[in-house]
């Protein structure tokens, strides 16, 4: 029994981990300002009237250079292969050349593409359209769908658009699940995700996380994580810790109350800093700190 897949594609930073929130009814991707922010493909499992989809979220396209980009952009490849749909998200305005390689990925797919120009309400009906005819000049696309995933205009209508070309067939995972990442690897992505927040501009995106630890205790409802923040330079470490931990804190309190809101249980976090000077180019510490 094959699964009904929907992957979404797009440049960096175009909203594909935002949409994919909107459409599940809750935060299962950590979204960011900054480019690359989505490093792995996650799969979310949506169940509507009209049965069973498993969407898939990727990285961003772009140009690796580093062993960490060019792992995430063979996550993108191997997320293509044996889909039933591609949405290619894009954003209002001209074709960019990355749009172009993106389109020529989705032509080998040799499934049906549909385009969603994301962030329509930033801009006016006329600058829609001209976009839609844009993209339209350069590839024949199944359907092209106007949306903002921010809000969730229309995004209604682009899931029951994705309905139209799945196949017909029962349900593949239980209806209880909703993707297929353990809860460790949601853990690890939610302390990132507040790491790049609380720290904006002053840390690129040279941070991983590791969980050391995940114990669910057994006299009371309360999990004990154990998380390090794994940095490529020494200068970085007290950036991140900041002036008396506080930013360190700063960082613990928004992912504790993420992490609390997913779990629904009390969670006691710690976290530690560690440097791995230019670990994204190492295939070793890649392997480890990117799952």
């Amino acid at each position: 029994m094959a699964k009904p897949l929907v992957a979404i594609v797009g440049r960096p930073n175009v909203g594909k981990s935002t949409l994919l929130n909107q459409i599940m009814g809750e935060k299962l991707t950590i979204t960011s300002n900054k480019p690359q922010t989505t490093r792995n493909r996650i799969q979310c499992i949506y169940n509507g009237e009209q049965g069973q989809a498993v969407f898939i979220d990727t990285p961003g396209i772009h140009k690796p250079n580093h062993v960490l980009g060019s792992r995430m952009m063979k996550e993108v490849e191997e997320s293509l292969s044996g889909i039933d749909l591609l949405l290619v998200l894009i954003e209002p305005g001209t074709p960019r050349q990355e749009d172009q390689e993106i389109l020529r990925r989705a032509q080998k797919t040799r499934v049906p593409v549909v385009l969603v120009i994301n962030k329509i309400d930033s801009v006016s009906p006329e600058k829609t359209v001209q976009t839609a005819r844009s993209y339209g000049e350069l590839f024949s696309f199944a359907e092209i769908v106007p949306i903002s995933a921010y809000n969730g205009t229309n995004v209604d209508e682009l899931i029951r658009v994705v309905y139209q070309y799945l196949p017909e067939g029962p349900a593949y995972f239980p209806k209880d699940m909703v993707t297929d990442q353990p809860e460790r690897f949601l853990i690890a992505e939610f302390i990132r995700e507040k790491a790049l927040y609380v720290l904006d501009k002053e840390i690129p995106h040279g941070i991983a996380v590791m969980i050391d630890q995940f114990t669910e205790r057994t006299d009371r409802e309360l999990i004990d994580v154990h998380a390090t923040i794994v940095c490529e330079k020494a200068s970085h470490k007290p950036i991140i810790l900041g002036k008396q931990g506080r930013t360190i804190k700063e960082i613990g309190s928004q992912a504790r109350r993420e992490i609390e809101r997913f779990m629904g249980v009390q969670t006691n976090l710690k976290l530690w800093v560690k440097v791995k000077e230019n670990w994204r180019d190492s295939e070793m510490y890649v392997t480890n700190y990117s799952r």
